[in-house]
């Protein structure tokens, strides 16, 4: 049975880099190479890093919370040498190796194993084929999760992502448009066989792919008799051989002069895991509990932090039957057209403004119709409905209706005749288009009633 181990990637969601006041802006946002440096994510002669980013350290003692490791009060930066181009100090500054002390160890996760957590700084991006560095990201925070080898095979770690990945939101602590990326370690134990190590796959589905792909390799090939490591070629579904592994001694680990010994007092932690919310799992379980709602409506609704926390504002004052559609259907209906989430800091939906107009449609001030039409304006700043709603009210006098329904079946013959044939579908046409005349205003129930007395006639 194989062993599977996972290194994984991921940069922490902060607005600057880890040592000094540079933004951390990523991939599109970024208009040209080199515009959000400075000399100390340069590394310019003399350049000294500044205490580590605050937030950066806040974020990655909560994860390893949310992964349920001890936390390490005393923690030492590491200077991590290697010569490549895209390390401007020709070392990285992180708390890992032979020395440091990480900041979160033995940990577990859904049965897996943590062995430790840890933040580093991401170094340059380098072309190779051009020799063009961009230190844009020289700098970034970086946070690295551990494991332990106790997956056995590659769906049992898709899942396993799939759920750490959402667990993380849930605290804002990756940057979710960057995704992560992972070193995977794959070895065949009952083979006697060494690990090696599948570098900077960057998706779920890849690192899928790369693990299926190596223990096919190692069980046709033969296993390797010492450790290394490997790339994983995505397009020819091949992984080929970089170098044999590096031990920790290949990199020189030297307590960093430059930075302070950073202490976590208890209190602090004790502070930080309080502001850690229920995790998704049991948020699931809680509100089905306590509001009776579906499975279904309950996973829409626990997928995203920021929504869950949205309809739990709502339901409060707007019962469950009216609340649950609204929020996991129209809300989301709106913020997917607009290619936004709750959290995009272009958008401000306020709960009370979404309750105000549940209400309306509650008292049946509005008709539904007209509702959706309200809440399509509410991106991207949302408005009390009240003073639209008075000039756009619900049409329930019968005769306005009357007048509606007559131009209708006199305005679409070919539909009134449909419907002599008994084609059902005719009525809800030449209803739409009573909506359509009364702009989205006239009550749906009365309409129907009066059409099919009018047609009958």
């Amino acid at each position: 049975m194989p062993k599977i181990g996972l290194e994984i990637h991921g940069y922490l969601q902060t607005n600057e880099k880890l040592f000094c006041n540079c933004k951390a802006i990523h991939g599109a946002k970024v208009t040209s190479p080199n515009t959000n440096v400075c000399p100390i994510c340069t590394a310019q002669p003399g350049a000294k890093p500044m205490l580590p980013n605050s937030v950066a350290s806040k974020k990655i003692i909560q994860i390893a919370l949310v992964l349920n490791c001890k936390i390490n009060e005393k923690l030492i930066w590491q200077r991590k040498h290697y010569s490549w181009p895209d390390l401007p100090k020709g070392y990285q500054n992180t708390i890992s190796g032979t020395y440091a002390i990480p900041v979160g160890t033995k940990g577990k996760f859904n049965e897996i194993g943590i062995t430790e957590v840890h933040i580093e700084e991401d170094p340059a991006a380098w072309n190779p084929k051009t020799g063009e560095v961009d230190y844009n990201r020289s700098g970034f925070p970086l946070v690295e999760i551990v494991t332990d080898p106790d997956f056995s095979s590659s769906d049992q770690v898709v899942e396993w992502l799939k759920n750490l990945l959402h667990a993380l939101s849930y605290i804002k602590a990756i940057d979710k448009s960057l995704g992560i990326k992972a070193d995977v370690n794959v070895s065949l134990p009952d083979k006697k066989g060494e690990r090696v190590e599948l570098k900077n796959i960057n998706s779920i589905e890849n690192i899928k792919n790369a693990i299926e792909v190596e223990i096919q390799r190692q069980i046709s090939q033969g296993v390797p008799k010492i450790q290394e490591t490997r790339a994983y070629n995505a397009e020819k579904q091949t992984t080929s051989l970089m170098r044999t592994k590096e031990q920790a001694s290949d990199y020189r680990f030297i307590p960093e002069p430059d930075l302070p010994l950073v202490k976590i007092s208890k209190n602090k932690i004790k502070v930080l895991e309080k502001e850690i919310p229920q995790s998704p799992q049991v948020k699931l379980k809680n509100i089905i509990k306590d509001y009776k709602i579906d499975n279904a409506s309950a996973e829409i609704l626990t997928k995203n932090i920021d929504v869950i926390q949205f309809f739990e504002e709502v339901i409060k004052k707007i019962p469950k039957e009216i609340a649950v559609p609204w929020t996991t259907i129209e809300l989301l209906r709106i913020l997917n057209y607009n290619k936004v989430s709750l959290d995009d800091p272009t958008i401000d939906i306020k709960p009370e403004h979404f309750i105000e107009l549940l209400k309306l449609v509650e008292n049946k001030s509005i008709t539904p119709l007209k509702a959706k039409e309200i809440l399509n304006k509410f991106v991207p700043v949302s408005f009390s409905p009240e003073d639209e709603a008075k000039s756009q009210g619900k049409i329930t006098n019968e005769k306005e209706l009357e007048e509606f329904c007559k131009i209708s079946i006199k305005n679409n013959p070919k539909a009134t005749q449909d419907f002599k044939n008994s084609e059902q579908n005719s009525l809800n046409f030449l209803i739409g288009d009573v909506m359509k005349q009364s702009n989205k205003r006239a009550d749906y129930q009365k309409t129907r009633e009066i059409l099919i007395k009018e047609l009958k006639k």
